[in-house]
């Protein structure tokens, strides 16, 4: 292992003294922090006027929701309850924007669905799921606690509101935060990409020059591989933090000095605040006080980064174990530089597959294949992160632990399998790489 040590760290010096390491260790998170920018400048642009038919056969929210009119929303009660598709069809609700579901179990399991015919924006998304919240905690208090309603929502659990379109009610995405993960998925990814093609490269060019039958005489081939597998990871981690750092200056800065008014209690409309200010918390009084920007709260206040980012590495380092191990075996395979492109191709669509996935649990958090990709070793790094951020359901978070589990065991048995194709092929020259070979070597 000692040996194994002294290569990762040698190839750890040569990436991070690399300019390509230097520039995207730049350019990387000035990117992210532009996009990051452009989505807080538009993010409560977009303003519109909903009329919203509520659903509540229970009588759970009595008839009424506001205590005063907001001139962005008009709600209305239905009696009794209405299928989706009658509201979508009949004539004496087409003026109605939306439909907001209260079943009554929606005391219990904090769930509520809102049903509507032209996709809103996320200003008016927040504010529905918001005054809907309220007037729930208000209901919560009154039946079954001896809370005030400012005692309690220091304990209460958030509403979760799922936006569906009526005329495609089982194709949509219900919850922002849920991009948060595919985020984190994609930034797994683009360093195992990355990273993996400079595993290969490395291994390929001193296989060509033949260096590596001098590293041979004092290693064995499955520390070298491992040796070259963990300097590299290291240097990608490495440029993690780098990003990490940068892009939380970056933040911080931009709460600061470009968007200074989020918690700039001057900025905040007084006379609105003044019936409820004592019993409001923070976050509230932000949200009545100013036109709500879903994107600076998304990353403000409902991003946990410690806890995201915990398991983010999680899965990153043994994601990375997974596919690097594959990148490794493929460069020790190949005849020649060039010549392993021919599996790397497969490799880098399975990469592409992956992203994929994870949008398409976005999409679809309930379906069957999405547990599948959830499980499957491949997809499941951004696909864990992508119901992570959405939130696993009560006793379910077990699934996270398992997942995380079967990609352990995984990548172990590809270390194993890689380390023989690695061992048998990093010496031979001359060939053109077929199935046949990789066979043959992995019962070597």
């Amino acid at each position: 292992m000692r040996n194994s040590w002294l290569i990762a760290l040698r190839e750890w010096k040569e990436r991070i003294s690399a300019r390509s390491f230097l520039m995207l260790s730049i350019i990387g998170p000035l990117t992210v922090l532009g996009l990051i920018y452009m989505l807080f400048a538009i993010g409560g642009q977009t303003k519109q006027h909903w009329n919203v038919l509520i659903v509540d056969p229970a009588g759970i929210m009595e008839n009424k929701i506001l205590a005063r009119e907001d001139a962005s929303v008009s709600y209305s009660f239905a009696d009794g309850y209405i299928e989706t598709q009658e509201f979508e069809k009949a004539k004496k609700y087409q003026s109605f924007d939306a439909l907001l579901e209260i079943n009554e179990k929606v005391l219990s399991n904090k769930t509520a669905f809102v049903f509507y015919r032209e996709k809103p924006s996320m200003t008016m998304q927040t504010r529905v799921q918001y005054q809907a919240e309220r007037r729930l905690e208000e209901v919560l208090v009154k039946q079954f606690t001896k809370f005030s309603v400012s005692e309690f929502k220091k304990i209460k659990q958030p509403l979760t509101v799922g936006f569906r379109n009526v005329y495609d009610p089982n194709n949509e995405s219900s919850d922002l935060s849920g991009w948060v993960g595919l985020f984190y998925g994609t930034v797994i990814f683009l360093f195992i990409f990355l990273f993996g093609m400079t595993i290969l490269r490395s291994v390929s060019r001193e296989k060509s020059n033949r260096i590596v039958e001098v590293l041979l005489g004092c290693v064995s081939p499955k520390q070298l591989m491992l040796g070259k597998i963990i300097g590299i990871g290291l240097a990608a981690f490495f440029q993690f933090i780098i990003w990490v750092l940068f892009i939380g200056f970056g933040l911080y800065l931009m709460r600061e000095n470009l968007f200074p008014d989020l918690l700039d209690a001057s900025k905040m409309n007084i006379t609105e605040l003044s019936n409820e200010v004592l019993t409001q918390t923070s976050q509230e009084q932000l949200f009545t006080a100013r036109e709500y920007n879903e994107f600076v709260d998304l990353v403000y206040e409902r991003i946990n980064f410690t806890f995201m980012t915990g398991y983010f590495i999680l899965f990153f380092v043994i994601g990375y174990f997974f596919y690097g191990t594959l990148f490794a075996s493929i460069g020790a395979s190949s005849g020649s530089e060039s010549d392993g492109q021919q599996f790397v191709l497969p490799l880098i669509f399975t990469l592409c597959f992956a992203l994929y996935s994870g949008y398409y649990s976005l999409q679809n958090p309930e379906n069957g294949l999405t547990t599948l990709f959830h499980y499957l070793p491949f997809t499941s790094p951004v696909v864990v992160m992508v119901k992570l951020s959405q939130g696993y359901k009560v006793g379910h978070f077990y699934e996270l632990f398992l997942s995380l589990f079967i990609l352990l065991l995984s990548s172990l048995l590809v270390l194993n399998i890689a380390g023989r194709i690695y061992a048998n092929g990093i010496l031979q020259f001359g060939h053109r790489v077929r199935m046949k070979h990789l066979f043959r070597w992995m019962r070597k």
